[in-house]
């Protein structure tokens, strides 16, 4: 209960003491809810949780309406939780800046929004910041239990977990990379973490904040492609895992981890089989043959839970159906595969 508790105020500290401490104040119970954090000039602080967004308040629980009583965040704050979350080196989180988002000690990621600056046709960074949300990263110990139950040696042949954003994605794949690790579902295994945006391990100067098992090495903001280069040259990985696979080198870079005889685990944007199969890089992904089984999370209403699973030969079978429906909807628990 304390590592819980310490993971909201954790990740509430860098909105700086006057916010924090309406932040810290809030019942338990609702903390443990709470997704994001969202701060915007000059307007009131948002809390979103599954059952919608909710407004701080000076005093008392929060509402669901904006009111006189709620707590406003001013301009000149957002300039100086920008500053913290950059720990006052904005230079040196330039990459991470002008991909949108900050992550911070703990794996809570901080996305930005501001005045683009663009140089050669690309975004270099961002200025004139307007807006900053904060997602809560929680490590969940056990989360991918039913999971593993499911598709037991599966796992070997390649998982893609797939789903909107908020839906514990991350949460899920950091709890397989421990079990992998630590042998709970079968012998321990070689896991390598690329971890990009930082929200996997967490590393803070040099070691993960979270528990990825004995047998994990982490390569922290470190690109997938490159990643998963450099583990099937020198680090001799069983499973490779990663965050939020789709750019245009993700599906060569699999392809090397599958010839290599690694199994990747990753996960990917995507709300439902026929949103996924609309996505070219999605199913070029199948194409490799990397991935035997895909698991469609619920979405921000049942955050960890997941829909359906599926065969990723049974998916590539529907790219070419029209509009017949995909596969059977389970009711918030975990499914067979389809």
């Amino acid at each position: 209960m304390e590592r819980k508790r310490n993971v909201f105020d954790g990740a509430a500290e860098v909105t700086g003491e006057r916010i924090a401490a309406y932040l810290r104040a809030l019942p338990q119970a609702l903390k443990s809810q709470i997704q994001e954090i969202r701060l915007r000039a000059d307007r009131p602080v948002c809390l979103s949780t599954g059952a919608g967004v909710l407004f701080l308040q000076k005093e008392g629980n929060p509402g669901h309406t904006a009111g006189p009583g709620s707590v406003i965040v001013f301009r000149e704050e957002i300039e100086e939780i920008f500053k913290r979350i950059c720990r006052c080196s904005v230079y040196s989180h330039q990459n991470e800046i002008k991909n949108g988002y900050v992550t911070i000690l703990g794996g809570h990621r901080v996305g930005i929004c501001g005045t683009m600056v663009y140089s050669g046709g690309e975004v270099t960074g961002i200025r004139e910041i307007s807006s900053l949300n904060i997602r809560i990263a929680r490590e969940i110990k056990g989360c991918a239990d039913g999971l593993i139950r499911q598709i037991g040696e599966e796992l070997t042949g390649g998982l893609l977990i797939a789903g909107p954003p908020s839906c514990g994605k991350t949460t899920l794949l950091r709890d397989l990379a421990r079990q992998l690790s630590e042998g709970i579902c079968g012998e321990a295994r070689k896991v390598v973490v690329i971890d990009e945006r930082g929200e996997i391990g967490a590393s803070y100067a040099g070691t993960a904040q979270n528990d990825l098992g004995p047998c994990c090495d982490v390569l922290d903001g470190c690109a997938k492609g490159d990643g998963i280069l450099q583990a099937v040259r020198s680090l001799s990985p069983d499973f490779i895992i990663c965050d939020e696979l789709g750019g245009e080198r993700d599906a060569q870079s699999v392809t090397e981890g599958l010839n290599a005889g690694a199994a990747v685990v990753a996960t990917i944007h995507a709300g439902n089989p026929r949103e996924f199969l609309s996505r070219r890089q999605a199913c070029s992904l199948l194409e490799t043959g990397a991935f035997r089984t895909v698991v469609f999370m619920q979405g921000r209403s049942g955050p960890g839970k997941i829909r359906e699973i599926w065969k990723a030969g049974d998916l590539l079978a529907q790219m070419g159906g029209g509009a017949s429906p995909i596969g059977g909807v389970c009711g918030g628990g975990v499914c067979s595969i389809a």
